[in-house]
């Protein structure tokens, strides 16, 4: 029987032939957790092709239990994912052009009913064949986006990025970035503190994209794939009370101080002192609203007086 209207936010899962595990249940169980932790959502799986009722996926474990798409009603709000799928199937004209046309005519639908529609890895292949990402930025796993590219020249293809989003339309860069995306849907929905405590959960790290401003700068200027920027990204912000210099923090990333400074501003877009100072200004005005004196604020963020502290405030939006 397919889901009915429950209040709560229908989470889609499409399960493609091939699928690639770990790009849907990523993402389906950080729902789950999130479920369990009193989100108000409804995990729901479906097939892309009506007639199959079990899928082998690219792992060769069977999936069963998919409901038909056609018989979902889904709301603004909803939010369909759609994961990667096995290699031979993005080569196959028959596969992205005919068998799974009427999906993706039900994915425009979808759209413009604002659903909001995900998709993982290779997934955004699917959404292309649709015509949805046509002069839209958008992102898939790093194999793939020359053919990507080659195939689809009216998307503007996006690199080096966990994932990318546009008028309701998600992608993301393959595999674990799904659950990245994931994380990001729930902060978006339920906050930041809830997105935190999944991630803590699962114990991952929570990145985030860079063209959110309103996020906190602790998840600013985090989607990207460098993990040795993340790694100094994670000790900054760990750090802010102590006397660390470029030389120190690039001798724990095996790297020079130049070329850290260099990679830094190349991935992030923003130097490493500017960082800095955005990761005090932040904690500073936190510690602010809690109550904490001046003088306490100054030493926590590491400055060295509360003067200074007020010019960094001054300066730093």
């Amino acid at each position: 029987m397919p889901p009915t209207s429950t209040g709560k936010t229908q989470i889609v899962f499409v399960v493609p032939p091939q699928v690639h595990l770990l790009d849907i249940t990523g993402p389906v169980h950080i729902f789950y957790e999130a479920a369990c932790y009193g989100a108000p959502v409804n995990l729901v799986y479906t097939n892309l092709q009506t007639s199959q009722r079990q899928i082998d996926s690219s792992s060769q474990l069977s999936l069963a239990g998919m409901i038909d798409y056609n018989t979902l009603s889904l709301q603004a709000g909803d939010i369909i994912f759609v994961p990667g799928l096995a290699a031979e199937l993005l080569l196959d004209e028959q596969f992205l052009t005919h068998t799974t046309l009427p999906f993706q005519q039900w994915l425009v639908q979808q759209h413009q009913q604002q659903v909001t529609i995900c998709s993982v890895c290779t997934g955004a292949f699917l959404l292309a064949a649709a015509g949805l990402l046509d002069h839209r930025p958008a992102t898939t796993h790093w194999k793939y986006l020359d053919r990507f590219t080659q195939r689809y020249p009216r998307i503007q293809v996006q690199h080096n990025r966990l994932f990318v989003r546009t008028e309701g339309l998600y992608t993301s860069a393959g595999v674990a970035s799904g659950i990245d995306l994931a994380l990001f849907l729930l902060e978006q929905q339920f906050g930041s503190r809830f997105a935190a405590n999944i991630a803590k959960e699962v114990v991952v790290h929570i990145r985030r994209t860079n063209l959110d401003p309103q996020l906190s700068v602790f998840m600013q200027y985090r989607n990207h794939l460098d993990d040795r920027i993340h790694q100094a990204q994670d000790i900054l912000a760990q750090s802010l009370d102590k006397k660390l210099n470029i030389e120190q923090l690039a001798a724990q990333l095996h790297m020079s101080g130049r070329n850290l400074t260099r990679l830094f501003r190349k991935t992030t877009n923003i130097s490493i002192s500017q960082y800095i100072n955005k990761l005090r200004t932040e904690r500073a005005h936190q510690l602010k609203q809690e109550g904490h004196t001046m003088q306490s604020i100054a030493t926590v963020c590491g400055l060295k007086s509360t003067n200074q502290l007020r010019q960094l405030l001054k300066k730093v939006s």
